[in-house]
């Protein structure tokens, strides 16, 4: 695995001349998934049950801005419709996904430090859903965490280089999340071809 400072220079390299459309990416993101169960929340309190609803069927869309900036951080030419192309496999994405997310609050629930551990175990899981499509559930959080054994300091120690960035996006009144999206998903799609890499470099020493 590289340093923190080879992903953060391989994302900004990936997003030279694509800041624009991360940019765009992540409002789209935004503005679909979040603002409208906001406004639900924040007009109607008694009405919360809909707006959480809302982020639960919208859970592919969370996949989608994921792998979007995988396949920038590929050089792949992508469109701003590959955001919504979890719901065209909506069943293994949303199951999925959802069963990331309820281990990790599960785990939150016994302490804060294991929940934190625990989700950055799962943080392969879109790509490895992108990469194999036959693979789902239970059977792909696995390979998530297998692959993040003794990693998963590296990764959380990157997303805290960025801590500056998080600040930036408040002092703007969150515009800066267009461009801070954009840095940390390229960095942890290079992390990801990075442990894909090593992964298939073991498993094809095992098998000689």
């Amino acid at each position: 695995m590289e340093s923190i400072k080879v992903y953060k220079d391989r994302a900004i390299e990936s997003l030279s001349g694509n800041w624009g459309k991360g940019a765009i990416a992540s409002l789209v993101f935004l503005l679909v998934f979040y603002v409208p169960a906001l406004i639900i929340n924040i007009a109607s309190p008694s009405e919360a049950n809909v707006g959480n609803l809302w982020y639960l069927v919208l859970l592919p869309l969370s996949w989608g801005i994921t792998v979007f900036f995988l396949g920038i951080a590929r050089g792949e030419a992508m469109s701003y419709g590959q955001l919504f192309d979890g719901f065209k496999d909506y069943g293994r994405i949303f199951t999925t996904t959802f069963l990331v997310g309820l281990y990790t609050v599960l785990w939150s629930m016994l302490l804060v430090i294991p929940g934190v551990i625990k989700g950055y175990s799962y943080m392969m899981t879109p790509y490895i859903l992108k990469d194999n499509p036959e693979m789902k559930n239970n059977e792909a959080i696995e390979k998530s965490m297998e692959m993040m054994n003794g990693h998963k300091m590296d990764l959380f120690m990157l997303d805290l280089s960025l801590i500056g960035w998080a600040i930036l996006c408040m002092i703007t009144l969150g515009i800066g999340f267009l461009f801070f999206y954009p840095y940390q998903y390229t960095a942890h799609a290079h992390f990801y071809e990075d442990l894909k890499k090593e992964q298939e470099e073991y498993e094809a020493a095992l098998a000689e």
